[in-house]
């Protein structure tokens, strides 16, 4: 299973390719996407993106995840999350989100086994 591209990206709004609806925040892996809700986790810019935020994404046998951190940057990701995923043996990687969405895009382009967690606003 291929990780789905994400189609577009603007302010607060993502589409991912092969899904029908639209995503403020959203969560991709290989063969899915869903929407990323804050609320699920209690995920707020400061501290941050938590473990719990990419645990789902983790489990479906990712090598590498990417993390976009907002257009203004805002949201922020903690050490004990970057090591968290380090743990689990995946690569981590963390962008504005504009770059991180191109980086995912090239990654899942090639085949690899990527997903990420993306933050379309602030």
């Amino acid at each position: 299973m291929s990780s789905p591209e994400i189609a577009s990206l603007s302010w607060g709004h993502m589409k991912v390719k092969g899904c029908s609806s639209s995503y403020k925040d959203c969560k991709v892996w290989p063969g899915g996407s869903r929407m990323w809700d804050w609320r699920e986790t209690g995920t707020d810019h400061h501290p941050g993106v938590q473990p719990a935020d990419v645990e789902e994404v983790l489990k479906k046998g990712i090598d590498l995840l990417v993390i976009g951190r907002g257009m203004s940057e805002a949201l922020q990701v903690p050490a004990s999350t970057l090591d968290y995923v380090k743990q689990k043996g995946v690569e981590v990687r963390v962008f504005q989100t504009e770059k991180a969405v191109a980086e995912y895009n090239k990654l899942a382009g090639q085949g690899a086994k990527v997903g990420g967690v993306f933050h379309s606003t602030c």
